[in-house]
């Protein structure tokens, strides 16, 4: 209990004296005047709130003995009582001053010993405490030391996951708006070709016909944009022709390839009639410069009979077939077939959707000759198949094209619109098996008339209410990278 005393020459000065020291809760024990001066023993309140909850350690939170007297037994009475002890003659001197030994925590760590009392503690001035220094904030440990790198690396993640939720959100955004872009697209586009066909109904027919005879609908519909104005539906149809046919390129001559002669290769899907063209080539070329001038190599080793069908073509046209299985064997071929006039190459059919397409195309281009490819295309497949046989066989570049099977097509115009589109060299048509009669050079004018004339009668049943839908898919036309260098005049 730490009682303190305050004096002063009044009570409010006394009482003020008590609240600056101990704080308004203090506890006023006394007050009395004193030799003229007022004087109070004041007590601060968690004295006494101490003082009413006694510490564990202390003799006042001890159990209190039982004090209740224990009566004697009867065996007790017996015994004699224990004689009184002497008292002592003379109290001992006083030892001398001697610290008490301290416990073994504070004998362990005598350095983290702290005075019990700092008023003792005469190293440094004690300042005596106030109510305010009491009342003031204690100071807070010191925060452990930060560590840059965990926070660094915390940030990067946070930051990455923001990034990925930020792009994956721009992409669900970007594709809503193109299907929102494509949708209106189709919409505006249906009501303008519906306008255009009321407008100029000339248009519309002419539209039909080149549907009808196997023509994509955006190469249609550009050539039908183009159209001149005041012409009549068979004045645009006339005009219709003659910008295809100065869009498609054909071989003039057979003297590119008889007489200048060289390696050429045919390539081409399974089917597509590769073995059967690269005889009738064998026989024009036999006819004009003999059999000594021609050589003839297969690589069709996996498909059963392959290279025995082109051994029977070269045995009676009087000429050696080699045959090769990868580009090891093509190089030593050609390389002693390099003194004749003309070496043709039958390649291994195989769909343009399979990786070995990609293979044959670099063994062929990398056999150590200028090997020539030329593409057959089978005029009875769909605009879209003779599109990913361009793209899959393209390479590094296609010296031209062969349609074959033109007896077994409906239509052809399907054949023509990748002609003109992907801006092939259109050397030969294909209508027969015979050898090697049907096999002619190719006549664009004809070609484009025929397309035409074989579909007249099923333009009839396109109507003109299905025109506008079949318009309105087509989206922005100029985006089209073949569509840009067809010429119209």
């Amino acid at each position: 209990m730490n009682v303190k005393k305050f004096t002063a020459a009044t009570s409010r000065e006394a009482l003020r004296k008590v609240r600056e020291a101990l704080g308004p809760d203090a506890v006023i024990l006394s007050n009395r005047p004193v030799d003229g001066v007022v004087e109070i023993l004041a007590l601060d309140n968690d004295d006494v709130a101490s003082l009413a909850s006694p510490a564990p350690e202390s003799e006042m939170a001890a159990p209190r003995p039982n004090l209740r007297m224990q009566e004697p037994s009867f065996d007790d009475l017996d015994e004699p009582a224990p004689a009184p002890a002497a008292r002592p003659a003379a109290r001992p001197a006083p030892r001398p001053f001697q610290e008490a030994p301290a416990p073994r925590a504070f004998q362990e760590a005598p350095a983290a010993r702290q005075p019990l009392n700092p008023l003792y503690d005469m190293d440094e001035p004690v300042v005596p405490p106030t109510y305010a220094n009491r009342r003031a904030p204690q100071p807070q440990p010191e925060a452990p030391a930060f560590d840059m790198a965990a926070m660094t690396a915390m940030m990067s993640a946070a930051i990455a996951q923001a990034k990925e939720s930020a792009a994956a959100e721009m992409h669900g955004m970007m594709n809503e708006i193109r299907a929102m872009r494509g949708m209106m697209e189709t919409q505006l586009s249906e009501l303008s070709w519906g306008s255009t066909q009321q407008r100029e109904p000339q248009k519309a027919a002419v539209l039909r016909e080149m549907l009808a005879a196997g023509f994509s609908a955006s190469l249609s519909r550009y050539l039908i944009d183009k159209l001149p104005a005041g012409k009549d539906a068979a004045e645009s149809l006339r005009w219709v022709k003659t910008v295809l046919a100065r869009n498609i390129t054909t071989m003039a001559d057979e003297d590119a390839i008889l007489d200048r002669g060289g390696v050429f290769a045919l390539v081409g899907p399974t089917g597509v009639g590769k073995t059967t063209t690269t005889a009738k080539l064998a026989a024009r070329c036999v006819m004009r410069h003999g059999p000594e001038k021609l050589a003839l190599i297969t690589t069709d080793a996996y498909r059963i009979g392959g290279h025995e069908q082109l051994r029977i073509y070269g045995k009676i046209l009087g000429v050696m077939v080699h045959s090769v299985k990868d580009e090891a064997d093509l190089r030593i071929a050609l390389k002693e077939l390099r003194n004749k006039h003309t070496v043709l190459i039958d390649t291994i059919g195989m769909s343009q959707r399979d990786q070995m397409v990609t293979e044959q195309v670099a063994m062929l281009t990398e056999s150590g000759a200028d090997v020539k490819r030329l593409l057959c295309l089978n005029a009875t497949s769909t605009n879209e198949t003779l599109n990913e046989v361009v793209r899959a066989y393209q390479g590094t570049g296609l010296a031209g094209a062969i349609m074959t099977k033109m007896d077994e097509a409906a239509s052809i115009g399907n054949v023509l619109d990748v002609l003109v589109r992907q801006k092939l060299n259109l050397h030969y048509i294909s209508n027969g098996q015979r050898v090697p009669e049907d096999l002619h050079l190719a006549d664009r004018a004809m070609l484009v008339d025929r397309a035409f004339r074989t579909k007249r009668d099923a333009a009839s049943q396109i109507a003109d209410a299905d025109l506008p839908l079949m318009m309105s898919g087509l989206g922005n036309l100029n985006n089209d990278r073949s569509l840009r260098e067809v010429y119209v005049g």
